[in-house]
């Protein structure tokens, strides 16, 4: 076989060594852009739909403090906070049932001064401390109410931090130029041409 036509088969070999590598290597090209095309849209529709639950729970939270603040605001008499006051502070035994000043002591026989409450009394208070009490059980609904949001918020910003980083990940990746096994498919390539090529050398030495 003369000089020529290793030339030739050696030309023909180190062509078709590098149109194959090269379609390969589009395909798998088109393959990292479509997976990373698809990462980029859930990771936007994840962090859109993290948006909107964050949004809605805002405006439920917004109108559930504001439906706190309209009962501190109506109820203002003593005798509507002991019957309002069930409602945010709930008991199995209600703590009043009147307002101070009504009867829940006993009295010793023939004597006017009051003895020791009995097991069954009602518990009085002064009625300058119902409003206070009233408020700060809806204070204190009005934190579990923010608390609840709160963790739900965290939860979904958890989900878009994942997702952020999940997208970069992939994007550092496709930089670097693919996965491990584009990279090794690579390399194999330009090894397959640099023995093609080695060999046409040694030929044209001897």
């Amino acid at each position: 076989m003369t000089l020529r036509t290793w030339l030739k088969l050696a030309a023909a070999l180190i062509a078709l060594v590098a149109g194959v590598s090269v379609y390969f290597a589009w395909r798998a090209s088109q393959r990292e852009q479509a997976q990373l095309k698809a990462e980029l849209q859930a990771t936007q529709k994840a962090l859109t739909d993290a948006d909107a639950r964050q949004k809605a729970r805002n405006a439920d939270l917004a109108k559930i403090l504001a439906g706190f603040n309209a009962k501190k605001a109506a109820i203002q008499k003593p005798e509507q906070v002991v019957k309002a006051l069930p409602e945010v502070l709930p008991l199995p035994t209600p703590i009043l049932d009147g307002i101070a000043g009504s009867a829940g002591v006993a009295k010793a026989p023939g004597s006017a001064k009051a003895s020791v409450p009995t097991p069954n009394s009602n518990v009085l208070m002064p009625t300058a401390d119902l409003k206070p009490l009233y408020d700060f059980a809806v204070d204190c609904q009005e934190c579990r109410a923010q608390l609840s949001a709160a963790q739900a918020n965290l939860a979904d910003e958890q989900t878009k931090t994942k997702a952020l980083t999940k997208e970069r990940d992939s994007a550092l990746q496709a930089a670097k130029g693919g996965s491990v096994l584009r990279r090794v498919v690579r390399a194999a390539k330009w090894f397959v041409i640099g023995a093609a090529a080695g060999a046409v050398a040694a030929k044209l030495t001897r």
